[in-house]
């Protein structure tokens, strides 16, 4: 992804399901405009799932997910079928693709009976037009191959979705046009090479969009920083690995937070994370914490995700706790046996993936915080963190 593209997380999800041979590859390839998809007259030609960022009229950015046949056989197939159930957690809508010389199977059943139980829109496809496809009435007759129907099902599409765009904000309702605020931004082993990472790149868009003057630095420079900008500013943002060297240098009268706890608030689950820090509190030997990112990156010494956040809780609970990890797409669907599960502040997944590793914590009775709330608790200064939000702060001791 380019700097000038809309991150996978803020386009709209879009699945592709059904059996094998029913289309759907072919179907995604004549939506898309493009090969998407490999189409073979072969069983089980998909066995992954493929997805594309794109531009689809009349919605506009979208990510487009073709998964393998939900009927797919043996020791493999299982494997595909599971990996398709996984993308059911991620989809904003799907299209439910049928062979229309066929009708609906006991297969297709399934899946509309997923679909309804995770409440995600749906429109049913028949497909194979060209071969005499019928319809039900709760979809419509398209051709893969010929493209009849194909504009009709995207007009669906878009009307399964809520049109517009997302009305939250980073820290556009946190600062005033004209204000300054200073975003302390380290440039060590960890940071990629050439850019930033996508939290600071969207806080910076949302400020300048708000009117307000992002001063962005690295911590060493930042006290010098301080003294030179001549004014006092309307919020200090920083990247939470040096939260607590900020917060030292950082004076009382300011507001301080993190890029963590801020993507926390957009994505709608900072409540959860102040309230599960609290498990911080209470942890034991022998205790298993789950540290949990929605990206995969290569490792580094001083990586936050490994290195850093265990050994900061292993300090702040004086207990020999255990660690495990996953990132990316791989999310343990039982989460009972840990006692706490750290999140990432989650900017490469979507609200709907958010949601359902935060529900899974919740079924599982398992405190869920992020990264810059629980580095926050860790070093002290989690109410201080909290108070550009007084009602979040309020629920703090």
């Amino acid at each position: 992804m380019s700097m000038n593209d809309t991150p996978a997380a803020e386009r709209v999800h879009i699945g592709f399901f059904g059996r094998r041979n029913a289309g759907k590859s072919s179907l995604v390839n004549a939506v898309t405009g493009q090969q998407l998809s490999v189409v073979s007259e072969v069983k089980g030609t998909t066995t992954d799932p493929v997805q594309k960022a794109m531009e689809l009229l009349p919605m506009g950015p979208v990510v487009i997910i073709d998964t393998p046949g939900f009927d797919d056989e043996g020791q493999l197939g299982e494997l595909r079928v599971k990996q398709t159930k996984r993308t059911l957690n991620r989809v904003d809508c799907a299209v439910l693709v049928v062979d229309g010389t066929v009708g609906k199977t006991e297969i297709d059943q399934q899946i509309v009976a997923l679909l309804v139980e995770k409440n995600i829109p749906y429109v049913v496809a028949y497909n194979k037009a060209d071969l005499g496809a019928t319809a039900e009435d709760d979809g419509l007759v398209v051709s893969a191959l010929t493209g009849d129907g194909v504009w009709e099902l995207k007009e669906r599409i878009a009307r399964l979705v809520p049109n517009g765009e997302r009305t939250g904000k980073l820290v556009g309702d946190l600062v005033q046009p004209g204000e300054f605020l200073v975003l302390v931004v380290p440039i060590d082993k960890s940071a990629p090479k050439g850019r930033l990472i996508l939290p600071q790149q969207q806080v910076i868009r949302d400020a300048l969009e708000a009117g307000a003057m992002p001063l962005v630095v690295r911590e060493t420079e930042y006290p010098t920083a301080l003294e030179r900008l001549g004014q006092r500013p309307a919020l200090v943002v920083t990247d939470s690995q040096v939260f607590g060297f900020v917060s030292k240098a950082t004076p009382p009268e300011l507001r301080l937070t993190s890029f963590s706890i801020l993507m926390a608030r957009y994505k709608g689950f900072l409540e959860d994370a102040v309230r599960g820090a609290a498990a911080l509190n209470a942890l034991h030997d022998g205790d298993r914490i789950l540290i949990a990112e929605g990206c995969t990156h290569h490792r580094q010494c001083e990586d936050i995700g490994t290195v850093k956040l265990p050994r900061w809780l292993r300090d702040y609970s004086g207990a020999d706790l255990q660690f495990e990890t996953c990132s990316g797409r791989e999310f343990p669907e039982d989460l009972s046996p840990y006692r706490v599960v750290v999140h990432c502040g989650g900017c490469m997944l979507n609200g709907r993936e958010l949601d359902y590793r935060r529900k899974c914590a919740a079924d599982a009775g398992v405190p869920f915080t992020n990264y810059g709330t629980a580095i926050a608790q860790v070093h002290g200064i989690l109410k201080r963190s909290l108070a550009p939000f007084p009602a979040l702060a309020a629920l703090l001791p």
